[in-house]
């Protein structure tokens, strides 16, 4: 009963999602005016906002017009419904499920705007790094009585942020591959979720990066001079640290020692 639930509501802030990815980019408000066609403007009632059956039974089109929307509205829904129950899967129904639901789908608004426009949107890294903040004081700084607690878990947020920001500042001073939005993305990674895992996410982001980037030019879709945005990849490396890794990190210490 509460995974039907959690991908119900799941469902509907994927609905949401997509007032974000095409609105944030634009410098709109996410919250007024409310959703309407793009084609004819006509106000969309409660029918035409009710996730993915309402494209269903419209058939993708507007039941005002006659205009068709895109199939990708009704993907968001389903893939943020689906990332969502398979956190809740793993975490239960938990603090740390709510604070990485909220960074999953931050990171699927981002991954469709990169996909479109290449740039990856200053809101969005800001709302990361403050609900990131808010997430980690309320549960390491007052769980940790002693300073030196305290202390341990600064350090680590600040050395992830160093390690995520600094290597792709160098990557994109060296090479010219990496943007803004990207640096400024995986240095807030780091500061909220810790050195450990902003490393993971580094390996990650790079091996599915290569793997993606070489089917793209293999099946012609890219050729060598076409640029890839790294922001999907990114995001994909960090939802799977969310849930393995913990797993990779000693998988990875029992291998060395």
């Amino acid at each position: 009963m509460i995974t039907f639930f959690i991908f119900i509501t799941a469902l509907l802030i994927g609905s949401f999602l997509n007032v974000c990815i095409y609105r944030i980019p634009k410098n709109k408000s996410i919250v007024a005016p409310p959703s309407s066609c793009g084609s004819c403007n006509t106000r969309l009632g409660v029918l035409d906002l009710v996730p993915v059956f309402s494209f269903m039974l419209s058939k993708g089109m507007c039941r005002h017009c006659g205009a068709k929307y895109s199939p990708r509205y009704m993907i968001v829904e389903l893939l943020n419904a689906v990332l969502w129950t398979a956190l809740y899967l793993k975490l239960g129904l938990t603090t740390i499920f709510v604070f990485y639901a909220f960074v999953t789908s931050v990171l699927v608004v981002i991954t469709f705007i990169d996909l479109d426009l290449k740039i990856i949107p200053d809101r969005l890294n800001i709302s990361l790094l403050v609900i990131g903040l808010i997430f980690n004081i309320s549960l390491n700084w007052f769980t940790y009585a002693e300073s030196a607690g305290r202390l341990n878990f600064i350090i680590d947020g600040f050395i992830g942020f160093l390690i995520g920001g600094l290597l792709f500042l160098a990557i994109a001073v060296i090479t010219g591959a990496m943007g803004g939005g990207d640096i400024k993305l995986m240095a807030v990674l780091g500061l909220i979720l810790g050195w450990q895992s902003i490393l993971v996410i580094i390996l990650l982001s790079f091996v599915i990066g290569a793997i993606i980037s070489l089917i793209l030019l293999i099946t012609k879709i890219k050729d060598r001079k076409d640029e890839i945005p790294f922001g999907p990849f990114i995001a994909l490396a960090t939802y799977i640290a969310l849930l393995y890794g913990q797993e990779i990190i000693n998988y990875y210490l029992i291998s060395m020692f």
